[in-house]
């Protein structure tokens, strides 16, 4: 696995906990990063800027989800969908040289790991939609 990718999921746990947990996000960094010092700096570095990006309320990242995520709620999804997406769409916004499809791409695979089978279709039609909003 490339450290994209476990980055991508590293991600997507912290996002988790701070979710669930409803911590501010510098309490969820500490105690996240202090239960795995052996991540790499470059893996944790991309991992926590996405986690940033996501968090950053005036970044909007919610807001554009919710736009494309017809007849669904962000607290209705379930949390590790909702939490994928977050990860999609931080790196559409940061990291806007990755080809869209690679996004989606790596997003599909880490909700196939973590989440429901139905929930890849889900994903994959909301972060298609905001990739295609963002690339006007």
């Amino acid at each position: 696995m490339g450290t994209r990718r476990k980055a991508r999921e590293l991600c997507l746990q912290m996002l988790f906990q701070w979710d669930i947990s409803k911590q501010p996000p510098d309490q969820v960094r500490r105690t996240f990063w202090g239960e795995r010092p052996e991540v790499d700096a470059e893996t944790r570095d991309f991992a926590e800027d996405l986690f940033n990006v996501a968090v950053d309320s005036d970044r909007g990242v919610d807001d554009l989800i919710q736009k494309h995520a017809q007849h669904w709620k962000m607290d209705r999804m379930a949390a590790v969908d909702r939490n994928v997406l977050r990860t999609g769409v931080a790196e559409f916004l940061r990291y806007g040289s990755t080809p869209r499809p690679v996004v989606i791409n790596e997003a599909l695979e880490i909700a196939r790991k973590f989440s429901a089978p139905e929930s890849v279709h889900f994903i994959n039609g909301v972060l298609d939609s905001v990739g295609k909003e963002l690339a006007k």
